[in-house]
Parts: C-alpha cells; sequence; structure tokens
C-alpha cells in the first residue's frame, strides 16, 4: 500500500475518461511516478453537484474520512484514497478495483457473507445515506470494498442501505473490539484532522453513534420514518 500511495500521492495525473453514470464528475485517470502506473479515480470538487442536506463541495472530504474510519478500525473496506490537486482542481483520488466478474452482485449483496457484515458495521458507523448493491466491489483477491462514501456523516440519522441483514444482530466481540479502537483513535484525535473533513457536529455524532453500537451492542434497525433502502438500489 506505502508504494501505491506514494504514486497516488506523488505522481502525475492524467485524466483516461469518465464514468458517465456517476451523478457527480467520476474520471477514471493513471497516477504515474517513477515508472510506476496506478489505475485510480479522481473526483474533482468542482464537478460535484450541490445537495441540499450536506454542505456544498464537501463530498471528496467525506470519502476521504470514510476512508481513514476504514483504516482506523482496521475494516480495510474502502481502496486507498487520498485528496490532492489534479487536472481539474483538489479532489478525490482512490485506487482503482479490479472486479472479480464473476461474482453476481444481484444475489450476492443479500447473502450471508461476513464480508458484507463488515460493510454493514462501517456503513452504520459512517451514517452512509447511499449504500447501493452496485457500490460493492468483490474484488479478485477475495477482499469486497466500498466506494461512493460522498454522502456520509450527516449529523441526523440517514442510513440508507440495501445491507440489511444483520439488522437488530447482536455486535460479535471482534466487531466491538474494532468499535472500541475507533472511538479511542476519534477521541485521542489521531485521524489526519478530520476536523478538516467534516464538521465538529457531525464528529460529536459520529462518536454518539459508535457509543451507541457498544450500548445496544447490535446493529441498528431500518428507520421507519423514511424509505431505509436507496433508489435505485443498484
Amino acid at each position: 500500500m506505502s508504494e501505491i500511495l506514494d504514486v497516488l500521492t506523488k505522481g502525475t495525473l492524467i485524466v483516461t475518461g469518465r464514468l458517465i453514470d456517476a451523478s457527480n464528475a467520476t474520471l477514471l485517470a493513471e497516477c504515474s511516478y517513477e515508472d510506476i502506473k496506478v489505475k485510480c479515480i479522481y473526483k474533482p470538487i468542482a464537478g460535484e453537484r450541490p445537495l441540499w442536506d450536506f454542505p456544498d463541495g464537501n463530498l471528496a472530504s467525506r470519502e476521504f474520512a470514510a476512508f481513514l474510519i476504514s483504516k482506523h478500525a482496521k475494516f480495510n473496506v474502502v481502496p486507498l484514497t487520498i485528496l490532492r490537486e489534479g487536472p481539474f482542481g483538489l479532489g478525490m483520488v482512490q485506487e482503482w478495483i479490479d472486479i472479480d466478474t464473476s461474482v453476481d452482485l444481484a444475489s450476492f449483496f443479500s447473502s450471508d457473507d461476513a464480508r458484507l457484515r463488515k460493510m454493514a458495521l462501517f456503513d452504520a458507523v459512517i451514517n452512509n445515506t447511499d449504500r447501493k448493491i452496485g457500490h460493492l466491489l468483490p474484488h479478485v483477491d477475495g477482499t469486497v470494498y466500498g466506494c461512493d462514501h460522498g454522502v456520509t456523516f450527516h449529523q441526523e440519522n440517514k442510513l440508507r442501505t440495501v445491507l440489511w441483514q444483520w439488522a437488530g444482530s447482536a455486535i460479535s466481540e471482534v466487531e466491538e473490539e474494532a468499535l472500541v479502537l475507533l472511538l479511542s483513535e476519534i477521541k485521542s484525535n489521531r485521524l489526519d484532522n478530520l476536523s478538516d473533513l467534516i464538521t465538529e457536529s457531525e464528529i460529536s455524532a459520529l462518536i454518539l453513534r459508535i457509543e451507541d453500537l457498544l450500548t445496544t451492542k447490535s446493529f441498528p434497525l431500518p428507520s421507519q420514518e423514511w424509505p431505509a433502502i436507496p433508489w435505485p438500489a443498484f
């Protein structure tokens, strides 16, 4: 990972294409440094569409914050992600994930797979408002990553996901240990200036969500006040 981090951080970023189905500017790019090339996704802040319930020009920061949460909790469900300047200004740059095409996402997403359970817990922590089926990235090495974490960390409970298999299920000891570790990392300010990425009220809400998970010792239940599954689901 350190080698890829060096390339993404220090390399020359060249846009090679665009993912046209994305609601915000999502560019396919290649980063080159010392004869090493890394395929990546580049989402410039300049290409973000305003949202009524999230601050303008802040989605890239939330994507990076989601990566930090995944890293510090040792969930490791988000591809390597950084913030840096690119051809269209400051934005999020994320390592490209080669998908295992043998995995049928239409049936996989609803399975009782431990890798999806970890993703579901991660989404509960970051308050993901948009976990679609298509945001699941099964890698050829067996890891399952997630992408598109721009609409996360809202201070209000807005969890919307297709991963409700474990709603109300008890949190395991291993999961509890991960949450305790993460809570300690956040309270000790060891998450690379998290306060520069999301608001103080959102950090407070993040802490409360983790503490609530540790108190109830169970996965959250779907809300009865708004749709609990994003649309479209894929």
